[in-house]
């Protein structure tokens, strides 16, 4: 290996490492509420980021001026649909996940999830996550609305009964 290649290699850590100071934490919160684990205990999205981000090292001196944030976001969002695809079975079983049952993103599915995330937290354009998923805008649309109706007016339960009331005979 020549010194040229060992500066380059060098160079490229540095780049990285830096990229990943700044761009982890954000990047961990996606992949958490993605997963809707607990931040204090998210395995399952810890180990999506790793991927992740391994697969953007990997890519790195291929970027040419791409954002790596962006690749990064774009291979963790798929990387999440892809193992809900799989462990489900499919699309008519993509919201049969089990996410913590505390978070408040337990509720949707990991479509939902996954839309909702980039669309709202990560502020991705409508038209941008369309692409990455391979959907229409308007259907992106469709679920965004009903992902953020669905947290804003969680479904009620059952009426409580009244305890302690008599019944009255006429």
């Amino acid at each position: 290996m020549g010194r040229r290649s060992v500066v380059q290699d060098a160079r490229r850590d540095r780049e990285f490492e830096a990229f990943v100071a700044g761009a982890a934490g954000r990047l961990l919160h996606a992949a958490t509420l993605l997963t809707a684990e607990p931040p204090e205990a998210n395995p399952r999205a810890r180990r999506l980021l790793t991927l992740a981000l391994a697969h953007t090292y990997a890519c790195w001196d291929r970027l040419r001026g791409e954002d790596p944030y962006d690749r990064a976001r774009q291979e963790l969002a798929t990387r999440f649909s892809r193992v809900a695809w799989h462990r489900y079975g499919g699309p008519g079983a993509l919201g049969r996940s089990r996410p913590h049952p505390d978070s408040p993103l337990a509720r949707l599915s990991p479509q939902e999830r996954l839309i909702l995330v980039l669309r709202l937290y990560e502020g991705v354009a409508e038209e941008q996550t369309a692409a990455l998923l391979g959907l229409p805008a308007e259907r992106v649309h469709t679920i965004c609305d009903r992902a953020t109706a669905t947290l804003l007016h969680p479904p009620r339960g059952p009426a409580p009964a009244v305890l302690g009331a008599k019944a009255v005979s006429p």
